[in-house]
């Protein structure tokens, strides 16, 4: 019963691993990545590699900026000013900073200009907003899910739909919150939303970036065409994605017998690679910088390389109230939505999409 009770408390997942090839007309790549909105971090690997090209540094170097404001009223996301300064132009993203997704109140802004509030049962009911009771919600309903259209919002200020919301968020339930903003519009002023929200304070952030290399690595040895790896010759996916979050943590991979902390080893086949390069970004990192870098890995082997595989690996915010698209999100027992690309040297590729047990599948 002890063992029962334990396998139930391990953090589950699901994991969708599929093969494609950047250049067939159905390659699902750039979809993905576009509609994975809330990125908190970036990683890389490169094995057979000491320094980054010119061209892909240049790209890391400028995944920001982002801004944070504490204490922004809601009301400010719905004002006719904001929606056609930033929502109607470009893509905005915003997502609240320091909230847990199951316990309190969070908000995000989509580029599509859906505004999504996740609320507990008594915000909600005093807003006075329609919405839908949350997927993860049991018999007692505690947590709703409220979808405001802002550009449908925006296009009547004078309709009763919009005087209602902006009723609801100035005078019958105001709710402040910090919020992590980012807007991408090519050839706008980066400087527009600093001076939009001068009155609140704002702060112009940049993404942390850790670069480093790592010498004598073991590496799994993959064959393009063996998703789910063959014995004696590839490893798979699922396996990749493992020793991955090994190698992005910083753990021992030797498997010693007086390691206590870690006793994972690498995946066999393997091939060690004299060094390998790592990089990761951390902050509020937008799709549309993701996407770049990932058109920069594909031509990365435009030039013969000693490596076949390069990964990009990202991490959405746990508390992040959707995952891809509008799918509802949850903490559960780790929060996690991330997806992972294994670039191949002939344009295939590997997508590996995970999330908690409890949200929907990835798409």
């Amino acid at each position: 019963m002890a063992t029962l009770r334990r396998l139930r408390e391990v953090p589950r997942h699901l994991l969708v691993c599929e093969k494609s090839n950047f250049g067939h007309d159905k390659s699902r790549h750039r979809h993905l990545v576009e509609t994975h909105y809330h990125n908190y971090r970036v990683s890389l690997l490169i094995p057979e590699c000491g320094i980054l090209s010119k061209e892909l540094k240049e790209l890391v170097m400028k995944t920001g900026p982002y801004y944070f404001v504490k204490d922004l009223p809601l009301h400010e996301l719905i004002t006719h000013e904001f929606i056609n300064t930033f929502v109607k132009k470009g893509s905005c993203y915003a997502l609240t900073y320091n909230t847990n997704i199951d316990e309190d109140n969070t908000v995000a802004l989509l580029p599509n200009g859906k505004l999504i509030l996740s609320l507990d049962k008594d915000t909600y009911e005093e807003t006075g907003l329609q919405g839908r009771p949350s997927q993860y919600s049991g018999r007692k309903v505690m947590k709703f899910i409220v979808s405001i259209d802002l550009m449908d919002l925006a296009s009547n200020l004078d309709s009763k739909k919009y005087g209602r919301v902006s009723w609801s968020f100035k005078e019958k339930k105001p709710l402040k919150f910090d919020f992590l903003l980012a807007w991408h519009q090519t050839g706008a002023e980066e400087s527009a939303m600093m001076s939009h929200f001068s009155d609140y304070g704002i702060q112009e952030r940049q993404p942390d970036v850790v670069l480093g290399m790592v010498a004598e690595l073991r590496c799994p040895v993959l064959q393009s065409g063996q998703l789910g790896g063959e014995p004696g010759a590839a490893c798979g996916a699922r396996e990749l994605l493992d020793w991955l979050g090994a190698v992005f943590s910083h753990a021992e991979l030797n498997n010693e017998p007086n390691n206590f902390i870690s006793t994972y080893c690498c995946p066999q086949p393997s091939t060690v690679v004299a060094k390998a390069y790592l990089c990761t970004i951390t902050g509020f990192i937008l799709p549309e910088k993701i996407h770049l870098l990932l058109e920069q890995l594909r031509h990365y082997f435009d030039e013969p390389k000693l490596a076949s595989w390069v990964t990009l690996s990202v991490q959405g915010f746990a508390d992040s109230p959707v995952s891809w698209r509008e799918n509802e999100h949850s903490f559960g027992k780790g929060g996690e939505h991330l997806y992972n690309f294994v670039i191949f040297s002939n344009q295939d590729y590997w997508l590996q999409m995970a999330v908690g047990a409890d949200d929907d599948c990835p798409p």
